[in-house]
Parts: structure tokens; C-alpha cells; sequence
């Protein structure tokens, strides 16, 4: 697909990247400087860089074992654990291509990332979060109580177990700990982490799939570490700093934006292979974390809780996508100094632009923030395609070295992601000012139309979070026969607050446009009956399918 490299080398100097940009030669160097600093602590498991890298040495020798090749696909499906963040770097350190896979993935969710990213070799654990993964596999493909492959996955050719289990293994499955650990292998990884290139992909990272299977993101070594390095140097992380993301590692949040941006700094990641808030606020107070990430979603659970206080809060920064409300009660509620905000997407590894950490604070709780160097934006027309002047909305489209290779196997999906002209199209909408900063609005597809004018959700979200008894509001576009549609809200309350749903549309109805304003609101408990991605964001269609029920308006 098209790139943008020119300056490359020039770019990888200032992020401070040591050459080859790979990932196996960066955990190399970082095993070097800072052997005896803490790498990770995710689970009551703690591990310095020095044993980090031994692990991943033993963890690819047992890969190799286990036949995988250069630019083979290996699955990974477990929550946030050491094993995982292991595995990830093992499989780079021989040229394999990890596949994330999505632990809230089903039965015909699982059956297509596996087929469709022709996954080799699958690595997971018995049960996570009350499903049994191993009862779900055997559905998958029934070949796992014989012998793999099967005929349902036939290019699956082993499983393999990481960790404990009660019962007895299917007989296609083996366990990691049974694979060889020799000298001859772990020569076998040396040499193979030497031919790894900055062009060899890295990840396949399937989409949060809101509204259709999804597309598996092609990633290269470069496209992650130079996105994580350059987002490190916005963010301001520094190799002392202890930073914690509830983010999963089946995401870029959780592998770019989390994994690789500490493993740049030589900082320390912390975190929990499930987000549960009591918790989440224990280890920021007792770990004194330093910095952190999250949606507006993450952030308005931790400060409506009952358990969250300021002084429990040690945090110096870290960067959130969230919009202006969330980001100054992060300031004000949470009392962190230095929080950036950031936009982007898989496609482009993936961040595009992020606040520096030393931008006034208007511009970081605005939303205004510039590209990295070498990334270009601009917003074109959604009606006309032409590129927006200055201040005009647009769907916003990126070019430069983070963006993707591509979607794997698909490239008619491939061809319609990129412009004419060798742009990526975001499906974002978004707005540029005078002086080259982005602001998002919301997403294309969820922006709907009240009597001939646009409204982004986004906006109508954030004027109910400034109300104070609301956690949680989620907006979208629903049918009106005069109309063509119009804005329905679902509210979660902070906890012990009150507000009824006709309070809420008053609120709105004084400080924005009418057309905006909620014709339906429904007060709700949470949206976990709706559904969420693993990324923790509300899906959109679901909620709108759901409203169109609950207000009878199909």
C-alpha cells in the first residue's frame, strides 16, 4: 500500500530506536541497559527486563520446537498475563506473526479469526473470565479430541495449553511446558532473530468488529515501534515511570500504545487481565503509578466509584480518547497534570496524533492535537470528496509510515480503505485547524441526521457528562417519521447521584442546539446487556437496535 518512508532513518534517530527496528533487537538492547529494572507486573506477577528477555528466549526455542516458521501465524487467546506479553515477543524474536485473539470472541467469532487469519499455531489457556476455552475450541473444531488439523481449520496444526488444568487435555492438545528448551534451539532463535526486518509484519490485529466480523490489520515491526516511540515521546515517559494500562492485549491499545511504548522507555507496564474498578484503584495507590490510559468510559468508572479518592491518586500523565469533559475532570477530578489526549486507529498502528504533554491545557482538554512527524492528515468531504479548507469538517484520512500494509486476505476491503491518491480513509469525522492540530468528532457512521443537520453522538455525549450526577451517556439516531431521525440518550448514573431522564433532557435543552437535543432518554445500569468491544467501547449498532425496541420504534 502506499508509504511514506523518506525520512525514515531520520525519524527513528529522534524517536531514539536503535537499528534494526525490530522487536526482538529492541528487547535485546533494552535486556542490556536496564537488566535489573522491572519490565512488568500484571497479576501479582513481577519481572525485570533480564528475566523478561530469558523467558522470551525459552518461550521461542519451544516455538521452534513446536515447528513454527518465519511469517507464520501463531494465535494467542488468554487476558493480560506475563505468558502473554512472553509469547507476543517470542514469536517476533523468530519472524512469526502473532494473532490476537479477542478473549470476548464466540463461537462463529473465534471459528473466523482463526480460519481467516490462518492461524498455525494456537497458544491459550484452559478458562479465563468463567468460559472455557477449551469446551469452545472443541466446538470450533471437533478435531481437537482426535488429533489436529481437522477439516474445520485445516491449517490449525497444533494447540498448545499455557498454564494449569484440572481435567484431562483433548487429545489434540499439548501443553507449552512439554515443548523443548535446548541449546541447539535457543542457537536456532539466535539466528532467527537476526534476519527479523523493520518490514516483517509483526501483528495481524483483527478490528473491534462493531458492525461486521472484522478485518485483520496487517502491522509491521516499524509500524509499532516507531508509533510507540513517538507516542512515548509525546506522552513524556521516562524509564523510571510506572504505568498502568487496563488495556487488553489483543488491541493496539494494549500492544502499541501499552507493551511497546513501555518496552521503548524501559519503563514498567502494570496491569489486570480483567478491569474491575476496586482493584484498578488499589494497584494506581499501592504501585504509585505514575502514568496511565483510557477511554472516557475507563475514566468515568474510576472517578464515579465509591473507593476513588485524589490522594489515592499518584498519577503525572498518560493519554486518554476521550472528549473535552472527561478531560477536565481528569484534570480537575483526578488531579493529573499532564494527561494527553490521542486519536487513532488499528489501521494506523495506532496512533495519529497525540498532545505533547507540555501543550497548554486547553489544547490537550480541547482535543486539539498535532500528527507525528512524518504522518500526514487532512479531512475531505464525505459529499464531494474534495480536501476541506481549514475549520471544515471532514472525514479525516492519514498518510505516513504507521499506516497498515493492509487487511489480510481481503483486498478489495483493502483497496476501499485507501484513496485515489494513496490516503488511508478513517470513517472518521474530524476538523483541522489553522495551525495543523485535529480535533475528532465521531465516527461517519454513527453521525445521523435531525431534519437536514449532521449530529456526531460525540457531541450530545458530552454535554450530558457535564451534568454532575452522570457516569456513562451514550447517544444514537433513531427513526422519526417528520424528522428522518433523532437523538436517543442512554445515561448511567454516578453511584448515590439522582436525576430523572426529563431533568437530563432539560440540561441538554439549555446548552445545545435544539436538533440536538435527546427526544428519548433512558436511565439505565450499565451497558454490558447491550454489549462491548474489548476495547471497552459501547457498539453502537447494538445500542441503536436496542432503542428503536425500547422506544417502539420499529
Amino acid at each position: 500500500m502506499p508509504e511514506n518512508y523518506e525520512h525514515y532513518e531520520h525519524y527513528a534517530e529522534r524517536f531514539g530506536l536503535r537499528q534494526p527496528i525490530t522487536l526482538p533487537a529492541i528487547l535485546a538492547a533494552r535486556a542490556v541497559d536496564t537488566p535489573d529494572a522491572e519490565a512488568l507486573v500484571i497479576d501479582g506477577e513481577r519481572i525485570r527486563y533480564r528475566e523478561l528477555a530469558e523467558r522470551v528466549q525459552a518461550a521461542a526455542a519451544r516455538m521452534v520446537a513446536a515447528g513454527v516458521q518465519h511469517g507464520e501465524h501463531v494465535g494467542i487467546l488468554m487476558g493480560n498475563s506475563v505468558d502473554w506479553v512472553v509469547l507476543f515477543y517470542a514469536a517476533a524474536s523468530i519472524g512469526a506473526v502473532t494473532v490476537p485473539v479477542n478473549t470476548r470472541f464466540k463461537l462463529d467469532e473465534l471459528n473466523y479469526c482463526l480460519k481467516q487469519g490462518d492461524v498455525r499455531v494456537l497458544f491459550y489457556v484452559d478458562t479465563f473470565l468463567n468460559i472455557d476455552y477449551t469446551a469452545l475450541l472443541r466446538e470450533v473444531e471437533p478435531a481437537f479430541d482426535s488429533q489436529l488439523p481437522g477439516e474445520v481449520l485445516p491449517l490449525l496444526r497444533r494447540a498448545i495449553l499455557i498454564g494449569d488444568s484440572a481435567r484431562p487435555l483433548p487429545s489434540g492438545v499439548e501443553r507449552f511446558e512439554s515443548l523443548p528448551d535446548t541449546p541447539r534451539l535457543r542457537a536456532e532463535v539466535a539466528a532467527r532473530s537476526g534476519t527479523v526486518t523493520p518490514d516483517d509484519t509483526l501483528l495481524i490485529q483483527y478490528t473491534s468488529g462493531t458492525t461486521s466480523f472484522p478485518k485483520g490489520v496487517l502491522l509491521r515491526h516499524r509500524n509499532m515501534l516507531m508509533n510507540a516511540a513517538a507516542s512515548a515521546q509525546r506522552i513524556g515517559v521516562r524509564s523510571n515511570d510506572r504505568y498502568f494500562s487496563v488495556r487488553p492485549f489483543f488491541h493496539v491499545a494494549g500492544t502499541t500504545m501499552s507493551l511497546l511504548v513501555a518496552l521503548v522507555s524501559g519503563a514498567c507496564l502494570l496491569s489486570v487481565p480483567s478491569f474491575d474498578v476496586a482493584r484498578v484503584l488499589t494497584i494506581l495507590d499501592e504501585e504509585r503509578c505514575t502514568l496511565t490510559s483510557g477511554n472516557d468510559t475507563i475514566f468515568l468508572m474510576l472517578m464515579g466509584h465509591p473507593d476513588f479518592s485524589r490522594e489515592r491518586i499518584h498519577l503525572r500523565g498518560g493519554w486518554a480518547a476521550a472528549g473535552p469533559e472527561i478531560m477536565q475532570k481528569i484534570h480537575d477530578v483526578m488531579g493529573v497534570k499532564y494527561m494527553v489526549g490521542a486519536y487513532g486507529q488499528s489501521e494506523a498502528s495506532p496512533n495519529v496524533v497525540l498532545n505533547d504533554w507540555r501543550d497548554p491545557l486547553e489544547l490537550r482538554v480541547g482535543g486539539w492535537a498535532a500528527p507525528h512527524p512524518g504522518i500526514e492528515i487532512r479531512t475531505v468531504s464525505p459529499d464531494t470528496g474534495r480536501v476541506q479548507a481549514a475549520d471544515a469538517p471532514g472525514e479525516i484520512q492519514v498518510r505516513g509510515w504507521s499506516v497498515m500494509k493492509g487487511y489480510y486476505n481481503k483486498p478489495q476491503e483493502t483497496e476501499k480503505a485507501f484513496s485515489e491518491d494513496g490516503w488511508l480513509r478513517t470513517g472518521d469525522l474530524g476538523v483541522i485547524d489553522g495551525e495543523g492540530r485535529l480535533r475528532m468528532l465521531g465516527r461517519l457512521k454513527d453521525v445521523f441526521r435531525v431534519g437536514g443537520e449532521n449530529v456526531a453522538p460525540a457531541e450530545v455525549e458530552e454535554t450530558l457528562f457535564g451534568h454532575p450526577a452522570v457516569q456513562l451517556a451514550q447517544v444514537v439516531g433513531v427513526p422519526d417519521p417528520r424528522l428522518g431521525e433523532v437523538a436517543a440518550a442512554f445515561v448511567v448514573l454516578r453511584v448515590g447521584a439522582q436525576a430523572s431522564s426529563e431533568e437530563l433532557i432539560a440540561w441538554c435543552k439549555a446548552r445545545c442546539a435544539n436538533f440536538k437535543v435527546p427526544r428519548y432518554l433512558r436511565l439505565v445500569q450499565s451497558f454490558d446487556d447491550i454489549g462491548m468491544t474489548g476495547s471497552s467501547k459501547v457498539q453502537k449498532n447494538k445500542l441503536r437496535d436496542y432503542a428503536i425496541r425500547e422506544f417502539n420504534l420499529a
